[in-house]
């Protein structure tokens, strides 16, 4: 852990800057230096988004994974397919829980029932310019209705399902073909976990 805490800064102005499906401030603060000082008021735009849930279904009988795949348009400036092969995910809402989350958005992008929610862990998707927290979980699902293409009409949704295979998503791990942060990582840390997630799972049953 560091040395200091949020009580070693202090914040001078919250200055809104754009306030639509997302918002944005500009932030000007102080805060304690490794010298023991305080830097000169420094200020900072933050893109606020609020939080997020994301979660990463496996079926232990066909040892399968329900993924999407999705258009991003950010995605074109670096990409030149930007149709991305993701997890699972969804905004959390005031007063909902993170858990509410995994099974409506399982509903709505996937068409999928989860079974065995377990919580893997949480980030921060990119600390230097959001207030972003992602929590990530596994969850257990029959594969075998996983199929078509879901979302909700009113976001402009275009949802597609993959059922993939273990092999096959390590395959697209070391190619590089998923390539978002949430996938990326809820997928390693399911291969780095297995055993232990599969036998606390089996101990649910």
């Amino acid at each position: 852990m560091s040395e200091f805490s949020k009580n070693d800064v202090t914040l001078i102005e919250k200055e809104p800057l754009f306030s639509g499906f997302f918002k944005m401030f500009r932030y000007h603060f102080k805060h304690k230096k490794y010298d023991g000082s305080y830097t000169d008021i420094v200020q900072r735009e933050v893109f606020e988004r609020g939080h997020a849930v994301a979660v990463l279904p496996y079926d232990i009988r066909t040892r399968e994974f329900v993924l999407i795949e999705q258009f991003r348009y950010p995605a074109i400036e670096t990409s030149d397919d930007p149709w991305m092969i993701e997890v699972i995910a969804g905004i959390i809402e005031p007063d909902e829980q993170e858990v509410e989350v995994c099974y409506r958005e399982a509903v709505e992008e996937a068409g999928v029932e989860l079974y065995n929610i377990h919580k893997a862990l949480t980030y921060l998707s990119s600390p230097g310019g959001t207030t972003e927290r992602l929590h990530i979980y596994m969850a257990e699902v029959d594969a075998t209705t996983a199929q078509g293409v879901h979302g909700l009409d009113n976001e402009s949704e275009d949802i597609k399902v993959l059922r993939v295979s273990e092999n096959q998503a390590k395959h697209w791990l070391d190619e590089g073909k998923i390539d978002n942060a949430a996938a990326i990582i809820a997928l390693q840390w399911f291969f780095l976990n297995k055993a232990g997630l599969l036998e606390h799972w089996q101990s649910q049953a």
